[in-house]
């Protein structure tokens, strides 16, 4: 494991000079925007860059973070391309206020949320994960945003839930990769409740002490970094608790490539690549892949009894 308590770490720790200054003066920035632990609300409205306000960081991990540029232009998200690059070249036509999740199925008190209102309503922190694709490259991130758990106990799940299943924005207009058919739109993904209801499961509205890029998956995604990279699904319009195991995207599509848990797990292999090794971004070497990415001492009870090649 490479998570030490916060005490004991500072802030150079995890980075290199030049990336320290930076996130300092985030930090000085977002102290001007006025109440402790929200991003300004009225950024969205703008639908402009902002600077965050978040609480100090609870979890840190003795690696350098990724820099800025890499991890705004090296992206996943197919709704606006399928290559790396298209995301940061095509996401400019997303349109992140107004914007609304609605939160429903087995609950007690289902509604919709404001993204403004989100961040009035839950303090935000920053969390240093390690995150790892499941094309063998990797990355560790400042994510700034809230433990998913918060939002869920506000609408009272029932006892008869089991999982939450989350949906992605669809609307080709602004998502130019959803006029092609590479998946069965909109994007699908989800989550034992158990899993949502942990502590690490992030509901993250910003990176690097800023909002989130639209490439990145603005106004809101999902963080689970013991999971592949697939699992974090971006631009959040809909949040279901059910008691069924929700169909997903790539389980779907691939389903002999893709499954359901799709935890780190460097002794099952991809079927067309190993995954014991990985790629971090910046990096010349590969370096060993971590169980559960390095946080199997927070969330290997989950699967206690569970055969290891039926979690991916």
């Amino acid at each position: 494991m490479l998570i030490r308590d916060a005490a004991d770490l500072t802030e150079n720790d995890v980075t290199d000079e030049a990336l320290y200054l930076r996130r300092r003066e985030f930090i000085a920035g977002a102290a001007a925007i006025g109440a402790a632990g929200v991003m300004a609300p009225a950024a969205f409205a703008a639908d402009a860059p902002a600077t965050v306000k978040f609480a100090p960081n609870k979890m840190k991990i003795d690696e350098a973070l990724t820099p800025f540029e890499d991890v705004s232009t090296y992206n996943n998200f197919y709704e606006f391309g399928t290559g790396k690059g298209d995301p940061a070249a095509n996401a400019g036509s997303l349109k992140i206020a107004p914007w609304t999740v609605a939160v429903d199925g087995l609950c007690q008190k289902p509604r919709s949320f404001d993204i403004s209102d989100i961040v009035r309503r839950y303090p935000l922190e920053e969390r240093i994960y390690r995150m790892r694709c499941v094309e063998a490259w990797s990355m560790v991130i400042p994510w700034i945003g809230f433990p998913l758990s918060a939002l869920l106990r506000e609408v009272e799940p029932l006892g008869s839930a089991k999982f939450v299943a989350f949906q992605t924005l669809h609307d080709p207009k602004q998502m130019p990769g959803q006029r092609r058919n590479v998946i069965d739109w909109p994007y699908r993904e989800g989550l034992r409740l158990d899993e949502a209801m942990n502590p690490l499961t992030l509901l993250s509205v910003g990176l690097y002490g800023r909002l989130l890029p639209r490439q990145n998956g603005a106004p809101i995604r999902l963080v689970v970094p013991w999971k592949y990279g697939f699992k974090g699904i971006k631009s959040i319009v809909k949040i279901t608790l059910t008691d069924r195991q929700p169909r997903t995207s790539w389980q779907m599509l691939a389903p002999d490539e893709y499954g359901f848990y799709g935890n780190v797990n460097p002794d099952v292999d991809h079927p067309r690549w190993s995954q014991a090794r990985e790629r971090r971004i910046g990096e010349l070497l590969r370096r060993k892949t971590l169980p559960f990415n390095g946080y199997g001492e927070q969330v290997a009870s989950l699967y206690r009894g569970m055969n290891p090649k039926k979690l991916y």
